[in-house]
């Protein structure tokens, strides 16, 4: 009888505690971040304010791409960072760019020199700028035919790094991971991102990000070899269409430019726009009638895609949730609210 009675009042003060807390669910371990990708970096105040505020000032920095020299026939560092203030009030994980087309020329023999030659050349920056670290990302879209010399590379990397390595995971290599191969490192970087298709077809979905096209590939992610940490989308896009053809695609035109009437109209379809005239914007060529559909990534939307994918991570403590990227038009337009928010689903 006793035992039924303290079990009872055990069952009450839950249910008191409850209906007090409101029965809030566990609180989230997720932190947020930003990339910056840019080659100059410098932060205007906004920028810099974001990134306090919203992100504790994790930032994963794109320190330089690896490319193959085709009149070299070697490969070579391009577009290296050059750091234009102060960082050390910053947490710098460097992310290093890899094109596959290193991979496809790159010879066994080739990739331990390779190696070194990328650890040494982010120490020499980490060190020139006084920054410790103690993850590296690298960012490669490898395939079947490079999987096997890219992941040599990783191994080789993680041996003469010797710190904690991470690698990008596009969604295509979650899906078919029995293929694509589950790289060799520490933890995997989801690109939550460029997963719908580039059409002339004005009423296509938002390939930035769609939830119709995310659910094809979000059921495999359970049963993924990696922990996996998660960027997020915050960039727009304009997609230049010519006579129902796909022209081009432009991250540097966006609603500032196409609002300028004395260049384009807007259409029945709000996020399309039509030239007025033939013209140059920026070096840029467009012609009478062309038609640029405006793609673009807004809180709403990021709550959407962050409460869709949580519910089909494996748990992860203190998963990080980063923010591609800082220096765009659609990072200025947040708000640190915005972003906690967004990462509270994680």
């Amino acid at each position: 009888m006793r035992q039924k009675v303290l079990l009872f009042g055990l069952i009450l003060i839950g249910l008191i505690t409850c209906f007090v807390t409101g029965c809030k669910e566990e609180k989230s371990t997720a932190h947020a971040a930003f990339y910056y990708w840019k080659t100059t970096f410098l932060l205007d105040k906004s920028q810099a304010a974001l990134l306090k505020d919203g992100a504790a000032n994790q930032l994963y920095l794109r320190l330089f791409d690896v490319i193959w020299d085709e009149q070299k026939n070697d490969v070579r560092p391009n577009a290296i960072i050059s750091i234009n203030q102060d960082v050390h009030q910053f947490h710098i994980v460097p992310v290093i760019y890899i094109t596959n087309k290193t991979f496809e020329k790159l010879t066994p023999g080739q990739i331990e020199p390779l190696a070194e030659k990328v650890n040494k050349l982010i120490n020499e920056i980490m060190t020139q700028n006084k920054v410790s670290y103690r993850c590296v990302q690298i960012d490669c879209d490898w395939t079947t035919g490079t999987k096997n010399r890219y992941f040599s590379f990783l191994k080789a990397f993680k041996a003469v790094n010797k710190k904690q390595l991470e690698a990008t995971i596009r969604l295509h290599q979650i899906k078919y991971a029995d293929r694509t191969g589950v790289p060799p490192v520490d933890k995997g970087l989801l690109m939550f991102y460029n997963m719908g298709k580039l059409s002339g077809q004005l009423k296509q979905r938002n390939s930035i990000y769609n939830a119709t096209d995310a659910s094809k590939y979000i059921s495999y992610l359970p049963t993924y070899q990696l922990p996996l940490d998660i960027a997020l989308p915050l960039f727009s896009w304009a997609i230049q269409i010519r006579e129902g053809k796909v022209i081009q695609l432009y991250g540097k035109i966006g609603q500032k430019e196409l609002s300028d009437q004395d260049n384009f109209q807007q259409t029945a379809q709000s996020n399309v726009y039509k030239a007025n005239k033939s013209f140059y914007l920026s070096g840029l060529y467009i012609k009478e009638n062309d038609l640029f559909k405006l793609e673009d990534v807004n809180p709403k939307l990021l709550n959407v895609a962050a409460k869709q994918l949580s519910k089909h991570l494996a748990h992860l403590e203190n998963r990080n949730i980063i923010y591609y990227e800082l220096s765009t038009v659609a990072a200025s337009a947040l708000e640190a609210k915005d972003i906690k928010e967004v990462s509270a689903h994680f």
